[in-house]
């Protein structure tokens, strides 16, 4: 069995330091993706509540005045 020599360990720990090298900033990238992802959700979420209750009020004037004509049309 041939053990490797200095020059091939070094090379082979150079090639290893580089991948987690890459790893790293490949997992703070994602990380960061994350995070940016997280607060377009939240936004999200808080447009679409804003939506629902504009449209619930919406219903409820819509309503009303159909309400308001049925009485109209019941006074005539």
């Amino acid at each position: 069995m041939e053990t490797a020599k200095p020059a091939e360990v070094g090379a082979a720990a150079d090639r290893l330091e580089t991948a987690v090298a890459r790893l790293m900033e490949r997992c703070a990238a994602l990380h960061e993706e994350n995070r940016l992802l997280q607060e377009q959700l939240r936004q999200l979420r808080a447009e679409r509540a804003a939506v629902k209750e504009r449209t619930e009020q919406a219903r409820h004037r819509v309503e009303g005045m159909i309400s308001r004509l049925r009485t109209m049309e019941h006074h005539e």
